[in-house]
């Protein structure tokens, strides 16, 4: 029998998307295929990446500057990356992540306006050229966001403008990274927008 690969599977998106709704429906399609699913989240995922989103995410840390966030987050993505997600990938695994560098390629280099480049710099020492084989971002409009994201943390409470500029940055890169990154329309109900994301995902499940 030929060696299963690994796969690397990502959801991305504005707050309020579905994206924990959707991913916990997709793990359980996969499960029932017999394979080993690993699960992961931005920022966290193993201990030390866990207690990084302690800090990043508190709505009590708002002096928090984008620099000191971006590079938290590359730190908690790196941990991340070398303990759980490449680990998982070389034994043949699906890995199925809650964000990944799109996110902060969207919310630090664009929203932020840190700069593509630098995160593509710090992605290149954090992940060493890992990439997800397949990036899900769940498309709703702006007002549908904001009525739908819980404001719980820091970025959830950022205003509509922050929104539109994360919004317009993942169509950019579904543009320029068309195989990889697909929009899914997520304004229908769970079960239709499921059923979108599955078509992206069973083409690819070997």
């Amino acid at each position: 029998m030929a060696e299963r690969r690994g796969l690397f599977i990502t959801f991305e998106g504005v707050d309020g998307g579905g994206k924990t709704t959707q991913i916990a429906r997709l793990l359980e399609r996969l499960r029932a295929l017999g394979r080993e699913v690993v699960e992961s989240a931005e920022p966290g995922g193993s201990r030390i990446s866990q207690r990084i989103r302690q800090v990043l995410l508190d709505p009590a840390t708002p002096e928090l500057s984008p620099t000191t966030e971006l590079l938290l987050y590359f730190a908690a993505r790196a941990q991340n990356v070398d303990e759980i997600v490449r680990p998982a990938l070389e034994r043949g695994a699906l890995v199925v992540s809650d964000r990944f560098t799109d996110s902060t390629l969207a919310y630090q280099g664009i929203a932020r306006g840190l700069g593509e480049e630098v995160v593509r710099q710090l992605d290149r020492i954090a992940c060493r050229g890992l990439k997800p084989h397949l990036t899900l971002c769940l498309d709703i409009d702006l007002a549908t966001s904001a009525r739908r994201a819980a404001k719980r943390d820091r970025l959830e409470n950022e205003p509509d403008e922050f929104r539109a500029k994360v919004r317009e940055a993942y169509h950019r890169l579904a543009a320029a990274e068309p195989e990889r990154v697909r929009l899914i329309d997520a304004s229908g109900s769970p079960d239709a927008v499921a059923e979108l994301v599955w078509k992206e995902v069973a083409a690819r499940v070997s």
